[in-house]
C-alpha cells in the first residue's frame, strides 16, 4: 500500500525496495506479490495504477527467476490484459495507463523471446486492434533486463557493458536503474539497426538476383528477335532498376566492411549487375 499510495506524486522507492526485499524473502513472493500488484493495476485512480507498475518493473529487474516465471503465466497476463480490453476496465482505464501496461508486456517481449505466452498475449492484442502498432518507449523507462540472459544475448557480445549493466541494477537508487535503462535502450537501438542492416541486405540481394534473372531472360527473347513491344518496356524499367540498385549496393558495402562474407556477396550481385548492364549495351543500346 505505500508503495503504490496514489497521494504522494513520486514513487516511494524505499517502499519499493522493501517490497521487492520480501519478495525474494517469501517462498511465495513472487505469486503473492503479482496478486496484490495486478490488483493496484486496474485500479481507478490513475496513479495508483501508474505506481504499482513501476513496483512491477522494479520486482522484474531485482526478483530473479521464479518472480519471471510468474508473469509470464497466462494468470497474471490476463490480469494486465483486462486493463486494455473495452470488454473489461479498458473503458474506464485512464489512455495513461493503457499506454504503460502495453510498453511493459511489449518490453518483455524483446527481453523475454522465450517465453512464448508473453509473445502470444502481446500478438493477441495487436490481432484485435487493441495495440495499433508497438510503443515507442520513453527514456526514463525502467525496462527488464533477461535474467539469466539467454545465449546470444545482445549483452554477450561486450563484456564491459556487461559488467556496468549488472552493477547498476544491483543498486536501489532511481538514478541507477536509470541509467541502467539508458545503456540498455542503446544497446537495444544497436542491435535494431544492425537487423535492420541485415534485413536491407537480405532484401536488395534478393531483388538484385530477381531482376538480373528477369532481365537475362528478356535479353536472350531479344536475341531470337522474340521481345514483344510490352516486353521491351519491360526490359526498359529493369534496366532503370538495375541503375538504382547500384548505389544501394554500394552502401551496403559500407555499413559491412567489417564483415567479410557479407561483403563477398554484396560484391558478388554488384558483379551480376555489371554483367548484364554490360550485355544490354551489347545487344540493345549499341544498335
Amino acid at each position: 500500500d505505500k508503495a503504490t499510495d496514489p497521494s504522494i506524486p513520486e514513487e516511494n522507492w524505499e517502499c519499493i525496495q522493501r517490497f521487492c526485499d520480501q519478495v525474494n524473502a517469501d517462498t511465495e513472493g513472487p505469486s503473492l506479490a503479482l496478486r496484490l500488484l495486478a490488483h493496484k493495476i486496474q485500479s481507478p485512480q490513475e496513479r495508483e495504477a501508474l505506481h504499482a507498475l513501476t513496483v512491477l518493473e522494479t520486482c522484474v529487474n531485482n526478483c530473479g527467476d521464479r518472480f519471471h516465471s510468474e508473469i509470464a503465466k497466462f494468470r497474471f497476463l490476463n490480469e494486465l490484459i483486462k486493463v486494455l480490453s473495452p470488454k473489461y476496465y479498458g473503458i474506464w482505464s485512464s489512455e495513461k495507463v493503457k499506454l504503460r501496461v502495453t510498453e511493459v508486456i511489449f518490453s518483455w517481449t524483446v527481453w523475454f523471446p522465450q517465453e512464448v505466452k508473453i509473445r502470444d498475449a502481446y500478438q493477441m492484442l495487436k490481432k484485435q486492434g487493441i495495440v495499433k502498432e508497438d510503443p515507442k518507449l520513453p527514456e526514463d523507462k525502467i525496462l527488464p533486463p533477461p535474467s539469466p540472459r539467454p545465449q546470444n544475448s545482445i549483452f554477450d557480445t561486450d563484456e564491459e557493458k556487461s559488467k556496468l549493466l549488472a552493477r547498476l541494477l544491483k543498486s536501489s537508487h532511481p538514478e541507477d536503474l536509470q541509467a541502467a535503462n539508458l545503456l540498455i535502450q542503446s544497446v537495444v537501438r544497436e542491435e535494431q539497426e544492425k537487423s535492420a542492416q541485415v534485413s536491407r541486405r537480405v532484401n536488395t540481394l534478393s531483388e538484385v538476383s530477381d531482376t538480373v534473372k528477369h532481365m537475362d531472360e528478356l535479353l536472350e527473347s531479344y536475341r531470337r528477335q522474340e521481345l514483344s513491344p510490352a516486353d521491351q518496356d519491360t526490359l526498359h524499367t529493369l534496366l532503370q532498376r538495375c541503375e538504382k540498385l547500384r548505389p544501394l549496393l554500394f552502401r551496403l558495402a559500407s555499413e559491412m566492411v567489417a564483415d567479410d562474407e557479407a561483403l563477398a556477396e554484396i560484391l558478388q550481385a554488384n558483379d551480376q549487375l555489371l554483367q548484364v548492364l554490360g550485355q544490354y549495351r551489347q545487344l540493345v543500346a549499341l544498335q
